[in-house]
């Protein structure tokens, strides 16, 4: 488990200086899910600071596997390619992740964000219930 100040260093040395690169002056959007290092005050605050636009913890449903592209597609595209055989070792199934995320097309993410949308109101048509 990640904790807050783990998930904090994370972005501050990775995602903020990637994110400043890639999107420059382009508007974007933060998102995260409810694990309790995302929800941590500090984090919020944090976020707030660093990110023109973030959905905080207040906005965001609880529990939303829905909602995160990488519980319901991205996860289930590297299980079926870097777990179609058996690993000796953690460092074998960390280079599979790797290879089969270095795999997955733009296309691919690109159709998957734009499915969001659809994700969204299906969630609202429910109250933030469980939907397929």
């Amino acid at each position: 488990m990640i904790d807050r100040y783990s998930y904090m260093n994370m972005l501050r040395e990775y995602f903020f200086p990637w994110a400043e690169e890639h999107f420059d002056d382009e508007q974007w959007c933060f998102q995260q899910d409810s694990a309790s290092g995302h929800k941590a005050n500090e984090t919020q605050e944090t976020l707030a600071e660093e990110c023109l636009d973030f959905i905080t913890r207040d906005e965001w449903p609880p529990n939303s596997p829905d909602l995160n592209p990488l519980d319901y597609v991205v996860w289930s595209i590297l299980e079926a390619k870097a777990c179609a055989k058996p690993h000796k070792s953690v460092e074998s199934l960390k280079r599979a992740l790797i290879k089969a995320w270095d795999k997955i097309s733009m296309d691919t993410l690109a159709k998957i964000v734009d499915n969001f949308p659809k994700r969204l109101k299906a969630c609202i048509e429910v109250q933030g219930g469980h939907f397929e």
